[in-house]
């Protein structure tokens, strides 16, 4: 079904109702001139939607879709879960299998001494760093859509675990870390407050159980996500909102590795603020600094900072980066045990790395209400990550990926190596960006890293690596964000509003609190597009010489007006946030405020001026959006002022229908008049200016 509807426009005069209906011919006087220029309106059909469902009728026709399973669909939803069933039958041996096996092993060298070094920054045992990067590896390959993101530990997501850990440690009575001398913390047992687990748990065993429970928790959320399709939110988390809160997040991060660098022993601060508490109890312990830790730090610095840049530079002609930082790791490790650092010189160690695997053990179900919440700002950002990092890469090579597939396969990635003491994991862009340049086509290369981490896991001897050197990986990798700095003066001069959600979202991270700062950037962000919408201003339009179409005044030049019809576009949807603004702006720039201007009124009518409002940039009416419009075209019709629409989209016509705006239908007329182009609605007006001044046509 389709109805046509007469040409467009909601015309208000003083009491009378002027249509024209498609056959309507239009009366005018050669003292107008406009007569013999009138055209014929644009006419469109709409169709007709079907209203008549009721909502049964509605449930059962998409339960019916979505619930009758036929081979075919059974199908389609198993190769859509997995998605390496469907790309790995394809799969190019000859072409792609060097790239993927060179790409698999380089980044699973480069990725073991991070894994160790980022499990501390989570305040777990170096072991389990390995542990995550190796399980996430085989899931995410298994379950992923993008062919090119590395799936792992990343920086910014440990610090967020290793706050939850440290605050429960505490609360739950376990003496600090720092009480703790040498490896003796296996002896410490829970003090009070900590009745849900026994006495055989210590302290290591404690922080363990905590980042494994955070872990699944945020894995739920993030599974409950993806069943319930709201993929779509991460569009809501922009780059520069992203960006800010990593840079704030890598500040935190560096000064929580000072105190390894230097050798003093303090103990992580809770709450806000937590930078300036850390800087403070550093430059107020300064005097405990170990000359053997500050000394291996130096020599590393010295050492991975060149070499680092190193790669950097020549990565276009190096078929894969060095891997020095397993080199430092590897001589310092050395250097340490023969020299009998931690013995001699006080020099702190990370502990153990154990071989083999563990057993799979449960979360602790008592604690997860402790850390829902922070499980929560965890889902939600390992999500984001992973997903604006699919899609880059995907739109850089040509494909496409599923955001709530991502979902699906980053909450796995979290809740099945959960039962292995794995931490939170998501996508890294240093790491992804190491893995395409290296040759990477397929996630077979993260079979081949998770190969290669059950080898590390297999194989390590017990080893004691030195915090220090492992905090100066952490320091080094930290260089991409905190270049982010120099960026500012660029970021400014192209988008000031982007930049100010930047520098807001990194300071409020750094300063105040991480989980605060991903909070407060999306607030800014929602409060920075509700005030573009605010600071639209109605312009006025003027007609083209050589045709048809209008444009604002103050824009271009040669635009022309026309005598007695006044032209204006309002660029921003129409609502109860900014509907007062409109009308406000509205009226200053037609030069009249008719609530006010009673006194005007012959002067206007002299004028015989109409307005004619461009909709096209309308996007959407609530009711307050169609109270302004109606109260607008009231409010002249009482200075014999017509106001016209014009160029309204579909779904604005019908905004306009249900909120009531269309007058009142007679016998034999029809309410609804609309204007597809401005062109028509400007003839539409000068017409009724012709029809003997009293603003009523005859025909």
């Amino acid at each position: 079904m389709s109805t046509v509807f007469p040409v467009v426009a909601v015309c208000i005069t003083t009491g009378k109702r002027s249509i024209m209906s498609h056959g309507d011919s239009c009366c005018t006087t050669a003292e107008d001139g406009v007569g013999s220029a009138q055209q014929q309106p644009l006419i469109l059909e709409r169709l007709e939607k079907e209203t008549n469902k009721n909502w049964l009728s509605i449930v059962s026709h998409q339960l019916q879709k979505h619930c009758v399973c036929t081979p075919k669909k059974v199908k389609s939803k198993i190769l859509g879960f997995i998605p390496i069933l469907k790309w790995l039958p394809r799969y190019r041996l000859r072409e792609w299998i060097l790239g993927d096996i060179m790409s698999g092993l380089i980044v699973g060298i480069l990725l073991v001494p991070q894994s160790i070094a980022y499990s501390l920054l989570a305040s777990q045992d170096p072991i389990y760093g390995i542990y995550t990067s190796f399980f996430s590896s085989i899931i995410y390959a298994i379950l992923g859509t993008s062919r090119h993101i590395s799936v792992g530990i990343f920086g910014v997501l440990c610090l967020l675990v290793g706050q939850v850990v440290d605050r429960e440690l505490t609360q739950a009575g376990y003496l600090t870390e720092n009480s703790v001398s040498g490896n003796d913390s296996a002896i410490l047992l829970a003090g009070q407050g900590n009745d849900t687990i026994g006495v055989d748990c210590d302290r290591s065993c404690y922080a363990i159980t905590v980042g494994a429970t955070v872990t699944f928790t945020a894995g739920v959320y993030q599974v409950l996500m993806g069943l319930f399709q709201v993929g779509f939110v991460s569009v809501y988390l922009s780059d520069s909102l992203l960006s800010g809160f990593a840079t704030g997040a890598s500040l935190t991060i560096l000064t929580s590795q000072i105190k390894y660098i230097l050798g003093v022993k303090l103990d992580r601060p809770q709450g806000w603020f937590t930078l300036f508490k850390t800087w403070y109890s550093l430059l107020a312990n300064l005097k405990e600094t170990n000359m053997c830790d500050l000394v291996t730090s130096l020599v590393c610095l010295l050492l991975l900072i060149p070499t680092k840049e190193l790669n950097d530079r020549f990565k276009s002609k190096l078929k894969a980066p060095i891997p020095f930082e397993l080199f430092v790791v590897i001589i310092a490790t050395v250097a340490s045990h023969f020299g009998h650092f931690n013995t001699v010189y006080g020099s702190s160690v990370a502990g153990d790395i154990p071989t083999g695997f563990l057993p799979p053990q449960l979360p602790m179900w008592t604690l997860i209400p402790n850390v829902a919440v922070d499980a929560f700002s965890i889902a939600i950002v390992g999500f984001a990550i992973t997903v604006s990092l699919s899609e880059m890469f995907a739109k850089k090579h040509g494909y496409t990926v599923d955001a709530n597939q991502e979902m699906y396969a980053i909450g796995f990635c979290n809740i099945l190596p959960s039962f292995f003491r794995c931490f939170t994991t998501s996508a890294a862009l240093t790491k992804t960006l190491v893995k395409e340049s290296t040759g990477c086509q397929t996630q077979v290369s993260g079979l081949v890293s998770a190969l290669h981490y059950s080898a590390v896991l297999l194989t390590f001897s017990a080893l004691l690596p030195s915090r220090c050197v492992l905090a100066v990986i952490i320091v080094v990798n930290l260089r991409g964000a905190l270049r982010k700095f120099t960026d500012i003066p660029r970021m400014w001069r192209v988008n000031r509003i982007d930049a100010t959600i930047w520098l807001i979202t990194m300071a409020t991270s750094a300063l105040v609190n991480t989980e605060l700062g991903l909070l407060v950037g999306v607030l800014v962000s929602a409060l920075c597009v509700l005030g573009r919408t605010q600071r639209v201003q109605v312009q006025e339009l003027g007609r083209a010489t050589t045709r048809e179409h209008y444009e604002d005044l103050s824009s271009y030049c040669g635009l022309q007006t026309h005598p007695g019809v006044a032209v204006f576009r309002y660029k921003a949807p129409l609502y109860y946030a900014n509907q007062r603004l409109f009308k406000k702006s509205l009226y200053r720039c037609v030069g009249v405020d008719p609530v006010k201007a009673k006194s005007v009124l012959i002067k206007f009518k002299k004028k015989n001026q109409h307005l004619v409002i461009d909709c096209s940039a309308i996007l959407f009416l609530d009711t307050a959006g169609v109270n302004a419009l109606k109260e607008v075209r009231k409010d002249y019709a009482e200075l014999g002022i017509e106001v016209v629409l014009a160029q309204c989209n579909a779904s604005v016509q019908d905004d306009l229908e249900r909120g009531g705006y269309y007058p009142d239908k007679k016998d034999g007329e029809e309410n609804k008049i609309i204007f597809f182009t401005i062109a028509d609605a400007v003839h539409y007006v000068q017409s009724l200016s012709a029809a003997n001044g009293d603003y009523e046509r005859k025909c």
